[in-house]
């Protein structure tokens, strides 16, 4: 996927004035890893492509800790972490990655395997802002993981096979290799429907985010600095439901922390009309509390 977007890339560049820069991570799961990584790195060479290739190292966290370099999650965040630290240093405004429709498709069907909210279902967006003035995009969301193959071939380009795509431990090569053929044996082309449901998930929770922002204007608390008093009483008069998704979103866009259930299900309750003052501690420092008359975020 990442060598057919390297190459329309690199197709395109004349025409738009890219300077593109490549950055390869090596996790060092694998034994051929390094190799293969050095191979990258002189085939870039030979396109006249910049490239930055780093390593894990196991010394900086230890490798069964959970969210370490050993986990999906970790390596996740290990890689993001590396691509903004390699923006900022060549001055890039975009970080592109490989993300096809198949991505798409099996972080879906993960995310409703846990049960995830709707704002989860439409993840891997095709455009976000990563860090300050750095936006991800994601440009082969149309794609499917079988047509970058068969530009890959059409191209003739070097294909570095990744031996832990098949390792059953990790969840989502299960995925791969166990339910989506299933599907699309079933149903041809669900990877693509997949991705695009996740897409219309996605549109609907940016829409209603704005919509959240325009309600919550009507509700906040007059003469309050830094907006962090609601009007309880004209808030608990909507219905339950839309009472949840405002304060999930109060909460989130003020202080950055997310209510799980169990919070906004104890919280909706406990500022029901005719329930007595309270107060409900968060995450990272903060205490929603609330009277007769507001409701406010406050650290402590």
């Amino acid at each position: 996927d990442s060598m057919a977007m390297a190459a329309l890339l690199l197709d395109l560049r004349r025409l738009h004035g890219w300077r593109l820069q490549l950055w390869h991570g090596d996790h060092g799961w694998r034994a051929e890893s390094g190799r293969q990584a050095r191979e990258l790195a002189a085939w870039a060479e030979g396109q006249g492509l910049a490239i930055t290739v780093e390593r894990w190292d196991p010394d900086r966290a230890q490798q069964d800790k959970p969210g370490g370099c050993g986990s999906e999650a970790g390596a996740r965040s290990w890689r993001y972490g590396c691509l903004v630290n390699a923006a900022t240093r060549c001055g890039a405004t975009h970080l592109l990655t490989g993300h096809t429709a198949s991505d798409r498709a099996e972080t879906l069907l993960l995310h409703l395997a846990r049960g995830s909210h709707r704002r989860g279902l439409g993840s891997l967006q095709a455009e976000r802002e990563l860090a300050p003035g750095i936006r991800l995009v994601r440009p082969l969301l149309g794609f499917c993981r079988n047509d970058t193959a068969a530009i890959c071939r059409a191209l003739a380009l070097p294909i570095w096979l990744d031996s832990s795509n098949s390792d059953p431990r990790f969840s989502r090569n299960r995925v791969r290799g166990e339910v989506l053929p299933v599907l699309e044996a079933l149903h041809p082309g669900a990877s693509r429907r997949l991705a695009a449901t996740a897409e219309r998930l996605a549109q609907e929770s940016q829409a209603e985010t704005e919509l959240l922002e325009l309600t919550l204007r009507q509700l906040i608390a007059p003469g309050v600095q830094g907006e962090q008093a609601l009007l309880r009483p004209q808030l608990v008069t909507l219905l339950r439901a839309n009472q949840g998704r405002l304060l999930q979103h109060w909460c989130r866009s003020r202080t950055g922390s997310v209510l799980n259930s169990r919070q906004l299900g104890l919280a909706l309750r406990r500022i029901a009309s005719q329930q007595p003052p309270g107060q409900l501690d968060l995450a990272a420092g903060w205490r929603l509390s609330w009277d007769r008359s507001t409701l406010r975020l406050q650290q402590h």
